[in-house]
């Protein structure tokens, strides 16, 4: 085919969203910089559409994010003006810092700080030359995150722009300081925000001890939004960086600040990152919280009270057993999964897990079924369990169900399996799906043979 056609191939994929097709085309020749019928590179309607996948096939394959248009701007900067950081993400190219003059640097990142300082909804009123109510709507941007879309007569943004500008100045080296920066992610006080989610991400891998300090020193704010930050941030920095100094460092601040923190959501937050390692003060904290009034923190008492090594004191089996008849039905199985390695607590765990299989909790019902699926007791009770479970709505809670009855060879495994029905794609490795095959497929040899 002519260079011709496959451009106007590559504009009709463009056009269509379709990526795969657009990476096929790329590899065969089409060129990255086609333009379209305004006369714009492809790439520049890849981002008007915020079309992410689309934009980083094009970059991948060659497009010039710096290519100067007519009107002076550039595909890079349209995708900062487009306050999606996905696009921008796309859409920045490698090396930035070095590819692009210290004044282009600089016109970016006064685009993107104009928009944070004016407001998506004000800015868009001021180019369409209207006073209209602005209209706002939550995409998903990226993968994982959320950011709100604005339109103000027939001008549409997404307003990521804080979010564009941290990941700007982190491309660019500038170093911006931490309370800057944590100001612009508990605007939006929510994990999967796009601002919340690039701000914590890009502190993460800014690994100074400086930025550190400064980052954990915002546990001692009043408002909670800074300490929830300061969690997630900890959080993403540990897999960035497992070395064991900060390692220590971090589990002496936890221990502290578990022991200090009065508000149960953060809390909560704190026992569920500080029980991930073991620490002298985790049983006690654990002992200490377990009749907490809030279910949330008592959810993360269990894991305080594995003790060191595994070995538990009588006063955190007790507490443990105790933890097991909890009014919360989360509570209970949290409870029931810590204690399960321990042989003699299992007959407290069977009861408690039997009671939570025919209870109203059905948002729980796969992690009950899992566990019975896996619990060592091979009793009746258990069995029949299974079976009941295997009437939930849910495919997943009937394929640990079904599962659970082949590990005990239970007569009632053919019907288990009829019942969990045909498995879709995503099950290929899946050692429940294996093991229901497994057990159907030598039923058929045995009675071939």
């Amino acid at each position: 085919m002519s260079e011709d056609g496959l451009d106007d191939r590559l504009r009709s994929a463009v056009q269509a969203g379709d990526a795969k097709s657009v990476r096929d085309l790329l590899d065969r020749g089409a060129n990255p910089d086609t333009v379209d019928a305004n006369g714009l590179p492809v790439l520049c309607a890849a981002v008007a559409a915020y079309d992410e996948p689309v934009a980083e096939a094009l970059v991948e394959g060659g497009a010039d994010p710096d290519q100067v248009l007519s009107d002076g701007t550039t595909p890079l900067w349209r995708a900062v003006d487009g306050g999606s950081p996905a696009i921008f993400s796309a859409v920045l190219g490698e090396e930035p810092r070095l590819r692009l003059s210290e004044s282009a640097r600089e016109r970016l990142l006064v685009l993107a700080r104009g928009w944070c300082e004016t407001g998506a909804a004000e800015e868009l009123r001021r180019r369409a030359g209207v006073p209209n109510q602005a209209r706002t709507v939550r995409v998903q941007d990226g993968e994982y995150d959320w950011v709100d879309q604005v339109s103000v007569g027939g001008l549409v943004v997404r307003a990521g722009h804080a979010a564009v500008l941290t990941s700007l100045e982190w491309a660019f080296r500038v170093l911006t300081p931490v309370d800057e920066l944590i100001a612009r992610a508990v605007e939006q006080p929510d994990d999967e925000h796009v601002c919340w989610s690039t701000v914590r991400w890009i502190l993460a891998e800014r690994r100074s001890f400086e930025t550190w300090s400064a980052v954990v020193a915002h546990r001692h704010h009043p408002d909670r939004a800074h300490r929830r930050f300061v969690l997630a941030y900890l959080r993403a920095r540990g897999l960035f960086d497992s070395s064991p100094y900060y390692a220590k460092k971090e589990n002496e601040l936890l221990a502290t600040w578990a022991a200090e923190e009065t508000d149960s959501e953060v809390l909560a937050k704190v026992l569920d990152i500080f029980t991930e390692q073991e620490h002298p003060d985790q049983e006690a904290l654990g002992l200490r919280y377990a009749g907490h009034p809030d279910p949330r923190v008592r959810r993360e008492v269990p894991y305080a009270l594995s003790g060191a090594g595994g070995v538990r004191t009588p006063a955190a089996r007790a507490a443990l057993i105790t933890l097991m008849s909890d009014p919360d039905a989360g509570v209970r199985f949290m409870a029931c999964t810590v204690g399960m390695p321990e042989a003699d607590l299992l007959p407290e765990i069977t009861r408690a897990l039997l009671l939570l299989a025919s209870g109203p909790a059905t948002d729980m019902r796969g992690g009950v079924a899992a566990a019975l699926a896996g619990s060592p007791d091979r009793s009746p009770a258990i069995a029949d369990a299974l079976v009941a479970l295997l009437d939930d709505d849910d495919q997943i809670v009937r394929l640990e169900a079904a599962y659970g009855l082949v590990l005990r060879d239970d007569p009632r495994i053919a019907e288990a399996i009829e019942r969990v029905g045909p498995l879709g794609d995503g099950f290929e490795h899946d050692h429940r799906a294996d093991a229901l095959w497994r057990w159907r497929w030598q039923k058929e040899k045995a009675a071939g043979e």
